[in-house]
């Protein structure tokens, strides 16, 4: 990318170009790595020489960071320059102050710099092709420069025409500028009308909390940038991402009490990554995080996920300078909201109004696993018609995606069949056809439904339990879940925690599938559970919910038996509902319920 050989090259003489985008991370990495292999005499950055001061002082800072501030009279506005470790610009500023080598701003600071199209591609590409091929694709596509942005380029021109003739300089010029200013070097240049001096130029420190909403870079990943600098090592911005997520996974768990699930972080991955594409990018951003955390699970972990981006160990509070918090909305023109309601249990939150009696507490240690009698055990009403009306839910999803896999989609000739198909006569609109769709009447029905939140390869879930229905509308079922003498919540009434369970209808057939000697093949507690399934099931299908399919031998099992297998992704489910009917509670006895509702939350 160094030679001189061809029209496209970089290196022009002494002058040898370096194009970055600015405020990314890896075009910084690319700068340091490229001054300090180079070592020229001279570093010229595309930056206002009416702010060279303020920028200096600013680099004083740095790790810490900061924000210059000065006054657009004309355009009545106050304009925000983020100096940050992960920006290309300061990072040649930065590296060159190190190095002991000199540093020139060469923007004449002749009017406003024009606004070009940034539509960058994702700068993660340079990580996987390299920094060559990444300009060069950028350089072939480029478009007309408009004569502000020629007017822009030729001020800069003359400011590198200016530099000592014979010394070795690199220059650090946008991307999108790159072929402009060396258009323009190619011709002398006449100086332009410029400022001398801009007043009010201000360099004050950003507050730790307003971070993540204005600078260019995740708070999080510059961190992560400045600990690895000085040993020149790479970045890969998908493993930080990645290290970023099960961070504040951990904390969520911490918080919350709730882990997530390996289904939830891949996930996660998958829905990022869609965002990202809509984006025209690679690796999501903050915002877009933020949205798939909160998708896959909840408030809570969306929260925790820009918090944990948000952190940047350096930045302080007290300083010798201002402290200002600022909005992303006061920078940038373009913003997108997300409105994140935390909900964490609270001291402050939990004090009632007088009068208002609270959830009822033991009178001493170890008083409600006293008063357990252990003589039986029966469920919470409330609960079961939760969980039954959910499972007529799954039942209806699961038929309705064995419908949509057994229409037909067909051109309309005499018949509209079962109606308009709209989404494919706009996607064939060109051939100036409507097309209907047919629905395949689908024999049977729902007979159980199995959903696994957990498969408990580390053995979590040791309670494992088959009760029956009490009447003809409430199923037989079969579950493992957490111990709920483990955790007590009233006298005689434990909370415990599903990793998966089976509901079957009609009532009254199921014995205890968790000693059948039929199912003793069985590998693991979920495929006990299908088993159980598609032997009490009297109906042809079973809709089975889990992170991943059953293993294939299963689909051979139900065939035999006249059954099949409707497989439901968890992920497809909301996580919101899943969350509800996950916890239940365990009584007693059935004299337990009139009491019940004092101690259940």
């Amino acid at each position: 990318m160094y030679k001189e050989d061809d029209p496209g090259a970089l290196r022009r003489g002494r002058l040898l170009y370096f194009p970055a985008v600015p405020g990314r991370m890896e075009f910084a990495e690319e700068a340091r790595r490229l001054i300090l292999a180079e070592r020229p005499q001279v570093v010229a950055v595309e930056l206002p020489v009416t702010l060279e001061a303020a920028f200096g002082r600013a680099l004083d800072r740095l790790p810490e960071l900061s924000v210059i501030v000065y006054d657009d009279q004309e355009k009545d506005r106050a304009v925000y320059l983020p100096v940050e470790v992960a920006d290309p610009f300061v990072e040649a500023l930065r590296t060159a102050r190190e190095a002991g080598i000199a540093a020139a701003f060469v923007d004449p600071d002749s009017g406003d710099r024009p606004h070009l199209d940034e539509d960058y591609p994702d700068t993660y590409a340079l990580h996987r092709i390299g920094f060559e091929k990444f300009v060069q694709a950028y350089r072939f596509h480029r478009r007309r420069f408009p004569p502000a942005a020629t007017a822009f380029a030729e001020g800069v021109a003359w400011k590198l025409q200016g530099l000592d003739p014979e010394a070795k300089v690199v220059v650090v010029v946008s991307l999108n500028l790159l072929d402009a200013v060396m258009e323009a070097m190619e011709r002398p240049q006449a100086q332009p009308f410029r400022r001398l001096k801009r007043q009010g130029a201000r360099v004050l420190n950003l507050h730790p909390e307003c971070l993540a909403e204005v600078l260019t870079e995740i708070p999080y990943l510059q961190a992560a940038y400045e600990a690895v600098r000085a040993a020149g090592h790479r970045l890969d911005r998908q493993k930080q991402v990645l290290r970023l997520f099960a961070e504040a996974g951990r904390e969520y768990q911490k918080n919350t009490g709730e882990q997530l699930a390996h289904w939830q972080r891949r996930l996660f991955a998958r829905y990022s990554r869609n965002l990202a594409l809509s984006q025209k990018q690679l690796i999501a951003g903050l915002f877009d995080l933020t949205v798939a955390a909160r998708s896959i699970a909840d408030d809570n972990l969306a929260w925790e996920v820009w918090e944990r981006a948000n952190q940047y160990p350096h930045q302080r509070v007290a300083t010798d300078l201002m402290t200002v918090s600022i909005s992303g909305e006061e920078m940038f023109e373009k913003t997108r909201r997300i409105l994140l309601r935390r909900r964490l249990p609270r001291k402050k939150a939990r004090l009632r109004p007088m009068g208002l009696r609270g959830r009822k507490k033991e009178a001493f240690p170890g008083q409600w696993r006293k008063e357990t009698r252990g003589q039986s055990i029966c469920s919470y009403p409330p609960e079961d018609l939760v969980i039954e009306a959910y499972g007529d839910f799954l039942k209806k999803k699961g038929k309705s995606i064995l419908s949509e896999e057994r229409a037909r989609t067909e051109p309309f000739t005499t018949s509209l069949l079962d109606g308009i198909d709209l989404r494919e006569t706009i996607r064939n609109w060109h051939q100036g056809k409507i097309w209907v769709r047919s629905f395949q009447k689908m024999a049977g029905e729902v007979g159980a439904v199995v959903v696994i939140f957990d498969e408990d390869k580390q053995n979590r879930y040791p309670y494992c339990v088959t009760w029956l229905g009490e009447h003809q509308n409430e199923s037989d079922m079969a579950f493992y879940a957490t111990h709920p003498d483990e955790r007590l919540v009233g006298p005689g009434i434990g909370r415990a925690e599903y990793g998966g369970f089976l509901l079957s209808l009609p009532p009254l057939r199921m014995t205890d599938i968790w000693t059948d000697s039929d199912y003793e093949f069985a590998e693991s507690k979920p495929e006990r559970l299908l088993l159980a399934a598609l032997d009490y099931s009297l109906e042809k299908l079973v809709v089975y919910v889990a992170a991943r399919p059953p293993r294939s031998i299963f689909r051979t099992i139900a065939g035999r038996l006249g059954k099949k297998i409707l497989y439901l992704p968890l992920g497809q489910l909301s996580p919101v509902s899943l969350k509800k009917i996950r916890v239940f509670h365990v009584l007693d006895s059935h004299d337990r319920r009139a009491e019940a509702k004092e101690y259940v939350w």
